[in-house]
């Protein structure tokens, strides 16, 4: 019997479960696209990476929010607010051992690079 694609969203977990690395690796890429401009993707990204790992319960619980509040404020259609995205930052650092760090540099230096 022949099956589909796997979804991606069940590849990207597997990948997440299986690399401590890759799995501490996608807060700070999350945040640098939501920086960059491309917040619909990062917030993706930070849905993906909460759901494919500890779910949505325990950060729920830690942040005094429904899981299901934190499910809707990381969708496509909503814009959640600063501190509730620097909460859940927060959060995730304190359970992977991480810490996000913002550096910045001109557009020249990038250039050059």
């Amino acid at each position: 019997m022949k099956t589909g694609p796997r979804p991606f969203s069940d590849s990207l977990r597997d990948d997440m479960r299986a690399s401590s690395e890759f799995r501490r690796g996608i807060p700070a890429e999350a945040f640098a696209e939501m920086a960059s401009g491309a917040f619909g993707s990062g917030k993706i990204m930070l849905r993906e990476c909460i759901h494919g790992t500890i779910g949505f319960t325990a950060p729920g619980a830690a942040l005094e929010r429904s899981p299901k509040s934190l499910m809707r404020m990381l969708g496509p259609q909503r814009n959640p607010q600063t501190r509730d995205l620097f909460q859940i930052f927060a959060y995730l650092q304190k359970m992977e051992g991480i810490v996000l760090e913002v550096r910045f540099s001109s557009g020249e230096a990038r250039a050059a690079a």
